[in-house]
């Protein structure tokens, strides 16, 4: 099984200044090689304390010239908050410099202080990740850029560098809607699963993605990747005192920034899944959501932590664990233990799973073009 971690850059209550997250994340990502992770991983948000890697491909690069074997990951970039000829672009370099390390993840957003600040309707979200994605997706097969869409138009223009390997089976995509897992599968990318519902739910999702790639592009799906928020004691108790003080501290900056109680979600084209978590939020209140999204993530002793990741598998057949091990104002001291516990006594055990296939196993989609998936 493959085993990343994911550094976020979150500064929850700006008790350390933006340098000091900087500093103190970027140690964590370079202990990841040495510690025997596989990849290193990050998110793209703007303007807030939330996350603050603008640039995912700008740190990934950086790690790349830190380390020599991680795979490099984008967690993912917002394909409707950029220009899809710079993603290109950006992305084919990275590659370039990396010898083939990079692994595309992508999707649409859904935080309306991002959208308004780069002066976007979010409500055109879903249509321009379709455009966008195609386009991209298309380009890096075609070594150019080429559109013609409602919202993206690009005469043919080359990629330089020219991508030199084929991201086919190495290309991910968030899904948090039913809806947006069956435009992956239209798009012939993989899934990557953010633990954010019930697990039944994801599991039905993904058989029904699996289907529905399988008819359109005649192959398997690649196997899913599953990120979480995790932490680990030796101590059962601790881990879940601290689980909920963390793991549930990083949900309630969750719901601070994507404003999920307010009215713009109801009335916002495309978000009408995230509406209705919303009438579950005011339902249940914000206290228990927390603690449902903590028990949905990886905390525990080891032993605990490694049943978890084995159960996860066995619903999602995930072939990947990403794993963030600072979040929601955990002290540096805190999470480097957390972080080194799980690579001393988890990650080697999850090594020694055979998941078939590996993070970046190309996929051997049909020869054209990538299907239009908003039919």
């Amino acid at each position: 099984m493959h085993v990343g971690m994911a550094a976020i850059f979150q500064n929850t209550g700006r008790k350390l200044t933006d340098r000091e997250i900087y500093r103190n994340d970027i140690a964590l990502a370079e202990m990841a090689e040495p510690l025997g992770f596989e990849s290193v991983w990050s998110v793209e948000h703007h303007f807030t304390d939330y996350t603050m890697c603008p640039d995912v491909v700008q740190f990934l690069s950086y790690m790349a010239g830190k380390s020599r074997t991680l795979r490099l990951g984008s967690m993912v970039v917002v394909l409707p908050w950029h220009d899809p000829m710079r993603v290109a672009e950006e992305v084919s370099m990275l590659d370039n410099l990396s010898d083939g390390r990079m692994i595309l993840g992508m999707g649409r957003g859904a935080g309306k202080v991002e959208f308004d600040g780069f002066r976007l309707d979010m409500g055109e979200s879903r249509e321009r990740f379709v455009e966008y994605a195609e386009a991209l997706l298309n380009g890096l097969e075609s070594g150019y850029m080429e559109a013609d869409g409602k919202h993206y138009k690009q005469p043919r223009t080359a990629i330089r560098p020219a991508p030199f390997k084929s991201f086919r089976g190495r290309t991910y995509a968030a899904a948090v809607s039913p809806e947006s897992a069956i435009i992956m599968a239209k798009l012939g990318v993989g899934l990557l699963i953010i633990p954010q519902k019930p697990w039944r739910e994801v599991e039905k999702e993904l058989n029904e993605y699996k289907r529905l790639f399988i008819e359109i592009n005649g192959v398997a799906p690649p196997k899913p990747v599953s990120a979480g928020w995790t932490f680990v004691d030796s101590s059962a108790e601790r881990a879940r005192e601290m689980a909920i003080k963390y793991i549930g501290g990083y949900y309630r900056t969750v719901l601070d920034h994507y404003q999920f109680a307010g009215e713009h979600i109801k009335n916002t084209k495309g978000y009408e899944y995230y509406a209705k978590m919303n009438d579950k939020l005011a339902v249940y209140g914000d206290q228990k959501a927390m603690e449902f999204f903590a028990d949905l993530q990886l905390y525990g002793t080891p032993e605990q932590v490694y049943e978890k990741i084995q159960v996860i598998r066995a619903q999602t057949d995930a072939k990947g664990y990403v794993g963030v091990f600072s979040y929601a104002g955990m002290p540096q001291d805190e999470a480097v233990r957390n972080m080194t516990q799980f690579a001393r006594e988890v990650l080697p055990e999850l090594k020694k799973i055979d998941c078939g296939e590996d993070i970046d196993t190309s996929v051997d989609l049909p020869d054209h073009r990538y299907a239009r998936a908003a039919e």
